[in-house]
C-alpha cells in the first residue's frame, strides 16, 4: 500500500517555513562566527603534509551545540607539557550558507564548507579547525536538508599564514609563530629589504617561488623569509645562483643573487629556548640527573 495520497513532506512551502523558522532561531541563540575558507600553498603527497593560507574570512551566525562547554579531552597535562583537546559543534543554516559565503562574488567554489576550513569565535578567541561536515541532520524531517553540523577540535597553529584583514584573527599568527628559514646574499650593499615585503624567484623550469620577508641582517648578508610556496603548489627550495627580487621602501625592484637557502629552520620553540639564559643550570655537576 502506497502512503497517503492526501498529505506530503514535500511541499515547497512549508519546507521554506520550516527553514526560516530554523534561520531565526540561529540568529537568536546563535553566535557571529568567522568561517576562514583554507588555501593550500604546498602539497606534500609522500608525507601527506600541506602548507595552508588563510586570506579571507566570512561573518555568519552559527548555533554551538555544546551547552556546558566545550567537549573533548579538555586539557591534559602530560610529561610532554599540556595539551587543550577542545571539540565543539556548530550548526549552521544551509540557506544562509549560500547567501553569505558561497556567493559568486566570493572567491570560494565549494558548494559546503569543507574539512580542513577554519572557524574563529570572537567570544572566546579561539580558532577551530572543521573535521567533519555531517549534511544529514536533522534526517529529511520535511523531505530536505536545512543546515549543516561542523563537528571541529581545536586549531593546531603549524606556520599557517593568516591575512584575513581582522586585526584579531590575524594576530594569532603574531611576530613569531612562524617557521624561519635563512637566504644568503652576494652583495651586502644597500640592503633595503622591507619586513612584510614578498620577494620572489624564479627556477629554470618556469616555477616562480614567493616567501614573505620577516628579517634582515646586513651584517652577515642575510635575509629570513617564512611562508615559502611555489606556482606548481609543490615544495621547493629557493636555489643558489638564482636571482631574487623585491620591493624596496621606495618601491623601487631589488635584484640579488642567492649564495646560500639554510634550510635548518627555526622553529618559534627553538627561538623560545635560545632566548632563555638559565633554561639548563651548568653550574651543576649533572644538570640531567639527580646525583
Amino acid at each position: 500500500m502506497a502512503t497517503n495520497p492526501y498529505f506530503s513532506q514535500s511541499v515547497k512551502s512549508e519546507q521554506n517555513v520550516y527553514e526560516d523558522i530554523i534561520i531565526e532561531s540561529l540568529q537568536m541563540y546563535g553566535q557571529d562566527v568567522y568561517y576562514l575558507p583554507r588555501d593550500i600553498i604546498n602539497e606534500d603527497k609522500v608525507l601527506n603534509e600541506v602548507t595552508s593560507r588563510f586570506n579571507s574570512s566570512y561573518k555568519i551566525e552559527m548555533y554551538i551545540e555544546n551547552l556546558e562547554g566545550f567537549d573533548g579531552e579538555g586539557d591534559l597535562f602530560s610529561k610532554f607539557g599540556v595539551e587543550i583537546r577542545d571539540q565543539a559543534t556548530f550548526v549552521v543554516s544551509r540557506r544562509r550558507w549560500d547567501q553569505t559565503i558561497k556567493r559568486y562574488d566570493n572567491e570560494i567554489s565549494a558548494v559546503r564548507p569543507l574539512e580542513g576550513d577554519v572557524l574563529y569565535i570572537p567570544f572566546s578567541q579561539k580558532l577551530f579547525e572543521i573535521t567533519h561536515v555531517e549534511h544529514e541532520q536533522p534526517f529529511y524531517q520535511l523531505s530536505n536538508l536545512p543546515t549543516y553540523k561542523l563537528r571541529c577540535e581545536l586549531f593546531e597553529f603549524s606556520s599557517e599564514e593568516f591575512d584575513t584583514n581582522v586585526t584579531e584573527i590575524d594576530d594569532v599568527e603574531g611576530s613569531n609563530k612562524f617557521e624561519e628559514f635563512f637566504l644568503g646574499l652576494s652583495d651586502s650593499s644597500d640592503i633595503d629589504f622591507v619586513i612584510g615585503n614578498n620577494l620572489t624567484q624564479t627556477l629554470s623550469d618556469g616555477t616562480i617561488l614567493t616567501a614573505e620577508i620577516v628579517s634582515h641582517n646586513d651584517s652577515d648578508n642575510s635575509i629570513g623569509i617564512a611562508h615559502l610556496r611555489a606556482s606548481d603548489n609543490k615544495f621547493h627550495e629557493f636555489r643558489s645562483s638564482l636571482p631574487i627580487q623585491s620591493t624596496s621602501s621606495t618601491g623601487s625592484t631589488l635584484t640579488r643573487t642567492v649564495t646560500g637557502f639554510f634550510n635548518t629552520f627555526e622553529t618559534p620553540t627553538n627561538r623560545y629556548y635560545k632566548s632563555l639564559t638559565d633554561f639548563i643550570d651548568f653550574t651543576e655537576s649533572n644538570p640531567f640527573g639527580d646525583l
